[in-house]
């Protein structure tokens, strides 16, 4: 990727790599059941209907954490299918082993980088929706430029949704939110489905609370919902 200069731009990661033990029953998921909801990072382009059997619109969910609320909201919304993209392994192996548990079929997960797989992966047009809740927000001035919602990405995640499709993200970081609303109101491809111009006025209910967030409540951090549609 390259600016109007030729220069190459500096490559945003999705994550910051996390270690953390596994519990046996998020390794045997791993290792049992990631067959039925595995997605190989393989750079190979998904055939999305093949991989659920079905039509359906697609939510792609970047850095799902413990899974928690994604799980719900594949349990929630049975017409839709889901794809979680997380690299924090003990995350993986628990939303695998409690999709199984639950019996859910409209989800499935990937571990790598979601620049990378949106690139290599995802075929343009593809997805209705990608929702990024609480992603790192990088708080210290001098990391800002780590931060996952940029320009590019936003331009990047245009290609990849349906006219009419989402972005939707969550932070209980104040600074992140102004940041977010910043990048999304110039993005030419989008428009704001707040009636203010803002930011939500609440959390929508087809959300459920992620376990980041109600840390942040605890530590008295208010949450900023946002949505924003990509054009016809």
């Amino acid at each position: 990727m390259t600016d109007g200069l030729n220069k190459p731009l500096r490559r945003i990661r999705s994550f910051v790599m996390r270690t953390g033990r596994m519990t046996p029953g998020q390794q045997r998921a791993l290792e049992e059941q990631w067959q039925h909801y595995g997605l190989e990072a393989d750079g190979r382009p998904l055939d999305l209907p093949a991989v659920f059997g079905r039509q359906a619109p697609v939510t792609l969910e970047i850095g799902f954490g413990m899974g928690d609320s994604l799980l719900a909201m594949a349990q929630q919304a049975p017409e839709r299918d889901f794809i979680g993209i997380e690299v924090h392994l003990p995350g993986v192996g628990r939303l695998i082993n409690q999709a199984h548990d639950a019996d859910i079929h409209n989800l499935r997960v990937m571990k790598d980088d979601a620049v990378t797989i949106l690139e290599q992966q995802i075929a343009d047009g593809a997805l209705d929706r990608v929702q990024i809740y609480f992603p790192d927000p990088w708080h210290k001035k001098r990391h800002h430029k780590r931060r996952l919602v940029q320009p590019e990405f936003v331009s990047l995640l245009a290609r990849k949704l349906v006219p009419g499709g989402w972005i939707h993200l969550a932070t209980d970081w104040e600074n992140y939110a102004e940041h977010m609303l910043e990048v999304l109101s110039a993005a030419p491809d989008f428009t704001n489905t707040a009636t203010s111009g803002g930011y939500l006025s609440g959390r929508p209910d087809f959300r459920p609370e992620t376990r980041f967030e109600q840390r942040g409540q605890r530590l008295g951090h208010g949450v900023w919902d946002l949505i924003f549609e990509r054009k016809g």
